[in-house]
Parts: structure tokens; sequence; C-alpha cells
């Protein structure tokens, strides 16, 4: 771990902690928890050090570096590339489904809905709210404004207002 001049080893990772605790809980995602992904930060933080400017302020550099390392994870593992059109840079493909909790004592028509419900919202969820959604149903905090968001295009999905070209 290569130390920034005029700070020690207890500053550093109290920096790296304080940076963690921050930005690891916005990327739960996938059934992760976000414990597991405090840890993977804690370490993609250590081994950013390695490549530290002393220019700028040790805690907005780990932030950026951080957030771009666990974008990028999503999108390497939870999302299809295009080659033909070089201007997206995802593609959202289709949401985990056993990290959605289905009460088992519902009758088997309730589970075909709930499935067909489902379905319906991975086929025509806007990729912008993809995130959102998965934080959603993983109980990871979100935004007051973005979980309305979310709410009133899963409302409108479900009542067959929203065209899957949106």
């Amino acid at each position: 771990m290569k130390i920034p001049k005029n700070m020690s080893e207890e500053d550093t990772l109290e920096k790296i902690n304080l940076v963690v605790d921050r930005i690891a809980p916005k990327y739960s995602f996938a059934g992760y928890d976000v414990n597991d992904i405090k840890q993977e930060a804690f370490i993609i933080c250590l081994d950013a050090l390695n490549r530290y400017d002393q220019k700028r302020p040790l805690e907005n550099f780990l932030a950026v570096n951080l957030s771009n390392r666990l974008k990028n994870f999503i999108r390497d593992n939870y999302c299809k590339s295009s080659d033909t059109d070089k201007k997206k840079v995802m593609c959202p493909s289709p949401m985990p489904t056993q990290d959605i909790a289905v009460d088992t004592d519902n009758s088997i028509e309730d589970k075909i809905f709930q499935s067909e419900m489902k379905e319906l919202i991975e086929e025509k969820l806007p990729a912008n709210l993809r995130m959102t959604y998965l934080k959603f149903i993983n109980n990871v905090s979100i935004t007051k404004s973005k979980r309305e968001e979310l709410i009133n295009t899963l409302r409108d999905i479900l009542n067959g207002e929203i065209d899957e070209n949106r």
C-alpha cells in the first residue's frame, strides 16, 4: 500500500473507510450483500492508491475511482454490449430473478401473475431506471424522487401505458 505524502497509514485508512461507507451501499444490487461490496470497495481503493496523484484530494480521487470501477463491474457482468451502436454505453440484460422473494403461501395463479408482471417490468422498464429498480427490490436506500419516479413508471408499465420504444 502506497501511503500518500503528509498522511499517516491511519489517516489513509480512515479516508478509504469514509469513501467506502459513503459509496459502496449505493451499488448494492442483484443479491450482493452491502458488506461484501464494502470489502471489495476497500480492496479497489487500496489498489488505486498506487495511481494517486498528490495534486488532487485523496477522498475525491478514491470516490471517482471507486464509482467508476463499480459501474464497470455492473456493465461487464449485468449488461450486454452493442457493437453496432457505439453511442450506447449499456444495453440492459434480463434482471436476475433468483433474488426476488416470492411468498410460498400464494396460489399457483398468484405465482403465474407475479411472474408475468416481473417479465413485463423487465421488458418495458427504461434503461435509466434499471439500477434504481435493482436497488429498490434489494432494499437499498434510494432518494425519494427516484423512488417516486420508479413507482410511477412501474404503475404506467403495469397499466399498459408505456410502450417498448420509450
